[in-house]
């Protein structure tokens, strides 16, 4: 471990490990999932990283690791769905951290 700090500023969910470096960036310990139906079958796995750029923003990271059909047309089918489906998500993501619309209040 290094005696020198380079990036001091951690956040409270910050791992403080070697992730947070001269980059500016602070990263916090992955959360792990495994996807798996009621039986237990393992269809993959993911894990999601909070980032905060050295710009302030922050950022969700996800890496998923999905089983494919062992034939051509039905994995890339697969691939198609795993694309549009996580289209779907990021988008509601996003809407979900905006203020709520206003609602009109009636005349009297």
């Amino acid at each position: 471990m290094s005696l020198f700090d380079f990036n001091p500023d951690h956040t409270e969910w910050c791992a403080r490990n070697h992730q947070c470096g001269t980059a500016g960036e602070h990263r916090s310990d992955s959360i792990q999932v495994d996807l798996t139906d009621t039986a237990g079958y393992g269809y993959g796995r993911a894990s999601l990283v909070r980032v905060r750029d050295a710009d302030g923003r922050e950022w969700a990271e996800i890496r998923a690791r999905v089983a494919l059909a062992p034939v051509e047309p039905h994995a890339r089918r697969q691939l198609h769905t795993l694309l549009s489906g996580l289209r779907d998500l990021v988008t509601r993501t996003t809407v979900a951290g905006r203020p709520a619309p206003r609602t009109r209040r009636k005349a009297a």
